[in-house]
């Protein structure tokens, strides 16, 4: 009966000073719930970029490798920059790339098939993925830490040992079969493909498309060959981040790797990258839509271009929804369902300028008229000081995620050392982002955005396009462009 006496004491004071929290909270409510104007509120400065301490060496065979530790989290996460590329694939034989960082993974290793290296995977919560994309090759793994050792242990299998079986290579050519059979049904995806055919050309290795005769070509010793002449140590860059000591990492690194023979390696010629039509509009008339998808550009830059400072503020200008061509397009001239424009550069091959978005049929030529209108614009008027405080700090704001995590932030300097960038490149980039100026801007578009050699392509319903698109061109001419997609014949 004592105990229930207290208990029902204790009850009762905590309903009491719950009731007297609630009273003072009731007292307060109508002016905490008074809304401030976003402009009154006073934000604390962007926190200052750390770089953290992290280890480098090289292994006797050429390997770089990259350490951080990070104990927050019991996991561990490792990547391989591999320099490689489907750009270094012989034209006749396109897709041989792709198969190449697909297999690696899907195929299993010499000593674990592909089935029992899933099983271990899965039964660690731990994952190994490989592939290829245009310019480089990669291999990672993520695992918690205590099985760090037994998944390196399959992470250098897989980069090291790959046994490509003839089942998986056809398993993955049926795959990119089915893929090419699907390509026209998207037509932001055909706009992407045809307009990259139109800016580097259609045989160009920054442009071509897999086909299913060249995917025919492509034998089991063409993967091996290909995986043999890239996969080689001293092409490799390798990125560890997570919770382990990096004096047993390196000895687990050098224990696996390190007797990985370097042979001689075949010279890598990265191609070359001009434009290939200067001007012109060009249509995929898909008589079945209802909207046009639009693409307008020409040849960029690469990212270490003076101007790319200048022409990332341009961009900020230009888009998002304070963005110049949201506020006109879309939302004054009600044009447009999405519109952009961006200067988008490349590490090592000149990139892109494109512009572009989707519209209803009948608005297809004010879309592209307008886009173009704000083109000229900003090439022959200055942007206004609100426009460039914004547009800076919009820029340097992004800078904070940029390094959000240890493993963005060495996966950046692993990419500025695979490219030949100094390792400062981002921070100089930032101070020239900080003193960027108005002229800067306007002299940046002068030079960097072409009228004359703008490509316009749309993908739509021409019969629906009032105007008709021949109004764009000052000729009247309109290039149609077949995407009928080749059969196949043995």
């Amino acid at each position: 009966m004592q105990g229930r006496g207290k208990l029902g004491r204790m009850l009762k004071y905590g309903l009491m000073v719950l009731l007297a929290i609630a009273m003072v909270g009731w007292g307060r409510s109508p002016a905490l719930a008074t809304p401030r104007h976003y402009t009154d509120l006073q934000l604390p400065p962007a926190p200052e970029i750390k770089i953290p301490n992290y280890t480098r060496f090289t292994l006797s065979n050429g390997i770089q490798v990259f350490l951080l530790e990070d104990h927050d989290l019991p996991l561990v996460g490792g990547s391989a920059m591999v320099r490689t590329g489907d750009r270094l694939e012989p034209s006749d034989k396109t897709g041989l790339a792709g198969i190449v960082g697909n297999v690696m993974r899907s195929g299993g290793t010499r000593d674990h098939s592909a089935e029992a290296l899933n099983l271990i995977l899965e039964q660690r919560a731990a994952s190994i993925e490989t592939g290829i994309d245009t310019t480089s090759g990669t291999a990672s793994f993520t695992t918690l830490s205590e099985d760090l050792e037994a998944v390196f242990g399959l992470f250098a299998e897989v980069l090291r040992q790959p046994a490509f079986p003839q089942e998986k290579i056809d398993l993955a050519k049926t795959q990119i079969q089915g893929a090419i059979a699907r390509r026209n049904d998207d037509p932001e995806g055909i706009a992407g493909r045809e307009f990259q055919k139109l800016i580097y050309g259609a045989e160009s290795p920054y442009a071509r498309t897999i086909e299913y005769a060249t995917l025919d070509k492509i034998s089991r010793n063409d993967v091996m060959s290909f995986y043999q002449q890239s996969f080689q140590p001293s092409n490799i860059l390798l990125g560890i981040v997570g919770d382990f000591d990096s004096v047993r990492m390196r000895s687990l690194i050098k224990a696996e790797l390190e007797d990985w023979e370097d042979k001689t390696l075949v010279s890598q010629i990265i191609p070359s990258a001009a434009q290939a039509q200067l001007g012109g509009v060009f249509l995929v008339d898909q008589p079945q839509l209802t909207q046009s998808s639009i693409q307008i550009g020409h040849l960029g830059g690469k990212l270490d271009d003076p101007d790319y400072a200048a022409l990332s503020v341009l961009n900020e200008v230009m888009n998002g929804l304070g963005g110049r061509l949201v506020n006109s397009i879309r939302s004054r001239q009600g044009l447009a369902y999405s519109v952009y424009a961006f200067w988008s550069p490349e590490f090592d091959f000149p990139g892109t300028f494109v512009a572009g978005g989707q519209t209803r049929s009948e608005a297809t030529v004010p879309f592209i008229q307008s886009t173009l209108a704000e083109i000229e614009q900003v090439r022959d008027r200055p942007i206004t000081e609100t426009e460039l405080t914004n547009a800076k700090e919009s820029v340097l704001n992004a800078f904070i995620f940029r390094f959000a995590t240890p493993a963005q932030t060495l996966g950046r300097f692993m990419r500025y050392e695979y490219y030949g960038y100094p390792p400062d490149f981002i921070f100089r980039y930032q101070k020239a982002v900080e003193t960027t100026t108005i002229a800067d801007v306007q002299q940046a578009a002068q030079r960097h955005l072409k009228p004359d050699q703008l490509v316009t392509l749309v993908v739509g319903n021409a019969a629906a396009m009032l105007p008709p698109l021949s109004t764009i061109d000052e000729n009247g001419k309109v290039t149609e462009l077949d995407v009928t997609i080749p059969r196949f014949k043995a």
